[in-house]
């Protein structure tokens, strides 16, 4: 077995800057940091850098380590290996003129520089389960002269959702030989190793980085570091030289047990797959890749995974998401064969249960913030899914209880303006000023999509929970009546958000101004979901309307086109961003939803997989080997937002194991 290695780039896309900046690495070390960067080398975002991690004081994630920029030193020749963007517009050196190749080795980023005689590659991966980052290069032309690297060393201390001006940390540098340490009193030591060479301290501010992608989002597009160090390495054919950046004094320096550590965990990823669903055998090499994507989300909420895991909702700016976590669970953890990690999750929310909900998110702090109306009714869907694979009874006794009283909770009415209306079944979500529904954007005070009434997804989740609820009391000898009866009603209830003329499902019942008719994907899911309380030919209506009017290739349209508050771009500052974040944006998450949908309804695998292969050549653009957030509406579509999300990985490789599991057997 071998990593994917299929997302790759020649000079055509690496010697141009604008191409070679559009495509970005990230990695994760399951405990919530990460690394990242551009393709070319430069910083485009004030998230990009070597090491980004939470602090022992804090959940909020800090830059510590920016860049490690090498200089190839041949004699008297001195080359450059990295590329800077400053303010004004110049880039300075321009190292990726240098590169004659880039790929991906599973999830390693690898550049191979090509400069006469001498070819080298560097490669950067991060350890798991640790704040440590390893940056390695390695000779691959045997040359009878000595070759070394000067490689500067940039530093912070600031939170990853803003930037630095020079003087605004003052740490403490001790350097001795191979080793690094800079000291910020009563916050954090970085250590920095040098394995094949020597450090020495610098500190000198490096001022006027330019970063386009948050001047493209109307925020602060100017940053500096601070030159903590520079080492001095002497490159070999026979073994790999590099720097270890880490939290931990005792990091290993050892590069290449590292590095095959890492490829290890990544080998054992794709076996554990293989062996839940054979398909995986001769999967798409973009599938593969979706398996090591989804490893990048989950991460234990503390060292060791004391309070249990969880899932980080996207990369670089969103944190731990209910509904994201839930929406995202089978893919994440089902869909790749790690049936415990999902317990796990699952089992660790009750805790946070209060009068029927579930968190939206979680601060910095560990607060949880309750604004979800249909987090709680996705847990139930994740339970269905967690125990139709898995038949963990035992489990399920466990926390039947919690999931009764989430429908005791909806039945009876409770925060957030949910409460079930006893004449027609449905429930009723919503006040003025709140976003509970997943179109949650917000400007100010102003809810962009407030939605209020009777949602189409949040009615099509509760007759799926009802479903589900009864169907648990049955495998655990508990009462079922009460719930096949609330199913009864709302299936029949239901009924009112079919339209007359055929063309699907109306997006809010009884809202602020009546009977909302736009055109949205939320009806989908009262396909896509196990228990549809719609006959086949309304499940039809509604696969078609989404299809014609809401499908492109890389996701749903929050809003038809055809209407006239419909946003064709997601583009602009943030506030007009989030005004077209649901009116128009596609979503990558909910394709799966729709091809599931129709693959359902006609049983046709070849057009289900031919439209999921869409996300596959995705995997070249954005956030390499991974799945943006949002797309443009209109054609062609270009990637926005986060440029790694949860769930769009984790819902197309759920429905491409779905299908492909059903055909299998």
């Amino acid at each position: 077995m071998e990593l994917p290695n299929f997302i790759r780039f020649g000079r055509a896309v690496c010697g141009d800057l604008a191409q070679a900046e559009q495509r970005e690495w990230w990695l994760a070390n399951g405990l919530g940091g990460y690394a990242a960067g551009t393709l070319a080398g430069t910083l485009t975002r004030r998230y990009h850098g070597l090491l980004v991690a939470p602090l022992p004081t804090s959940q909020a994630r800090y830059l510590l380590c920016a860049k490690a920029d090498a200089w190839l030193v041949d004699g008297a020749l001195s080359v450059p290996l990295c590329s800077n963007r400053w303010t004004g517009g110049a880039v300075d050196p321009h190292g990726c003129l240098y590169l004659e190749s880039f790929y991906l080795d599973g999830r390693v980023p690898v550049w191979r520089y090509a400069l006469g005689d001498i070819q080298l590659e560097q490669r950067i991966w991060m350890e798991q389960g640790a704040h440590t980052t390893y940056v390695m290069w390695r000779l691959l032309t045997p040359l009878s002269r000595m070759l070394k690297l000067r490689v500067s060393l940039l530093a912070n201390a600031r939170d990853h959702h803003h930037t630095s001006a020079p003087g605004s940390f003052n740490p403490k540098i001790d350097a001795q030989a191979t080793r690094l340490r800079v000291h910020q009193s009563g916050v954090f030591d970085l250590h920095i190793q040098a394995q094949g060479g020597t450090l020495s301290s610098r500190h000198v501010w490096v001022e006027n980085f330019d970063l386009p992608q948050e001047r493209a989002r109307g925020l602060d597009d100017r940053d500096a570091h601070l030159c903590v160090g520079e080492a001095e390495l002497t490159l070999y054919t026979d073994e790999g030289v590099g720097l270890v950046v880490s939290l931990d004094a005792e990091a290993s320096p050892y590069l290449t047990e590292a590095l095959r550590r890492h490829q290890a965990h990544d080998l054992a990823l794709l076996r554990r797959a293989e062996v839940n669903a054979p398909a995986y055998i001769d999967a798409p090499s973009w599938v593969r890749q979706l398996v090591l994507a989804a490893d990048s989300f989950l991460f234990a909420r503390r060292p060791g995974g004391v309070d249990g895991e969880a899932v980080i909702a996207g990369f670089p700016w969103f944190g731990e998401w209910g509904r994201d976590t839930l929406i995202a669970l089978p893919g994440l953890t089902l869909a790749t064969g790690r049936l415990d990690a999902a317990r796990h999750i699952l089992e660790t929310l009750p805790q946070h249960l209060r009068d029927g909900l579930l968190p939206n998110y979680f601060e910095n702090s560990g607060a949880a913030v309750y604004n979800s109306a249909d987090a709680a009714l996705w847990y139930i869907e994740a339970w269905r899914a967690y125990y139709a694979l898995s038949s963990d009874k035992t489990a399920l006794k466990r926390v039947y209880a919690s999931l009764a009283e989430i429908i005791a909770a909806y039945q009876a009415g409770t925060r957030l303006g949910i409460a079930h209306d006893p004449a027609d079944g449905l429930l009723h979500a919503g006040e003025t000023g709140l976003q509970v529904t997943w179109m949650d954007a917000k400007i100010g005070e102003q809810v962009v999509t407030p939605r209020i009434g009777k949602p189409v997804e949040i009615n099509a989740l509760w007759y799926n929970a009802l479903c589900v609820m009864a169907e648990f009391a049955r495998q655990i000898k508990r009462d079922a009546s009460r719930y096949v009866a609330l199913a009864a009603q709302a299936k029949q209830g239901f009924v009112r958000f079919v339209k007359a003329d055929g063309s699907g499902l109306y997006d809010v019942l009884a809202g602020e101004a009546g009977d909302d008719a736009r055109v949205r994907p939320n009806q989908i899911f009262a396909v896509s979901l196990t228990h549809s309380p719609l006959d086949a030919a309304q499940q039809a209506a509604v696969v078609a309307v989404v299809g014609q009017q809401l499908l492109t290739s890389y996701g749903l349209r929050s809003l038809s086109p055809a209407h006239a508050d419909y946003q064709p771009y997601y583009r602009g500052d943030l506030q007009q961003r989030d005004a077209a974040y649901h009116q128009g944006t596609a979503w990558a998450w909910l394709l799966p939803h729709f091809v599931w949908a129709e693959y359902r309804l006609g049983g046709d695998h070849a057009l289900a997989n031919l439209r999921l292969s869409a996300i596959g050549d995705h995997l070249f653009d954005a956030g390499l080997g991974n799945v943006s957030e949002v797309f443009d509406g209109a054609a062609p579509h270009a990637p926005g937002g986060t440029p790694a999300q949860a769930w769009s990985v984790a819902c197309t490789l759920a429905c491409w194991w779905r299908i492909n599991r059903e055909a299998d057997q």
